[in-house]
């Protein structure tokens, strides 16, 4: 029969755990965690806790080792667990997220999920996965137009002028001009 560790607490661990034992608002699962802890350091084993207690000895055996090794802070929490592994290769998200970036699909202006999965060989969900993990929204395109106004670049080296050098006791203001290729329909106002 296995003999578990003594359990020998400072004054300030006694209060603390005394504190989150009998506390109204603390959590059920701190309160059973700090009374596991009081009552072996009263001299109780792990059979007579768990009776007391009404849980299963290897949930008492396992708080009293939790906070043997960590202390009062490694009741707060659960262990950390593994999860589950991932199914997709590390290979084959890059292999999306290039084609999603560097190519377009044949006869399309952009990917979707479902010709993106059909491409890549793979579930629709999982292309969405991918995508929203890296922030890719290949349905929302981004475009930049030059300007074809012939003194385009002087323009813009006295606009980048004005704010690496502004003048004295002045105020740069940045206003933003939408270039449109075609005529705007909404109805246009004079201000005056």
């Amino acid at each position: 029969m296995r003999v578990a560790a003594s359990v020998v607490l400072t004054e300030e661990e006694e209060r603390e755990l005394e504190r989150c034992a009998r506390g109204r608002r603390t959590q059920a699962w701190l309160v059973l965690r700090a009374r596991i802890v009081v009552l072996a350091a009263e001299g109780h084993s792990d059979l007579e806790i768990a009776k007391r207690l009404k849980v299963v000895p290897r949930t008492a055996a396992r708080w009293r080792a939790r906070f043997l090794k960590l202390g009062v802070a490694g009741l707060d929490r659960d262990a950390a667990r593994p999860g589950r592994r991932p199914t997709m290769t590390q290979e084959a998200v890059l292999a999306v997220i290039a084609r999603t970036t560097q190519q377009k699909p044949p006869n399309r202006t952009h990917w979707s999920t479902r010709t993106m999965a059909a491409a890549a060989g793979i579930r629709e969900a999982s292309v969405r996965r991918i995508w929203r993990a890296h922030g890719l929204k290949p349905h929302r395109l981004d475009t930049f137009k030059l300007s074809n106004d012939p003194r385009f670049a002087e323009k813009l080296e006295e606009i980048v002028g004005l704010y690496l050098d502004p003048p004295e006791h002045a105020l740069v203001l940045s206003l933003d001009e939408k270039a449109r290729s075609r005529p705007s329909t909404a109805p246009s106002q004079d201000c005056r």
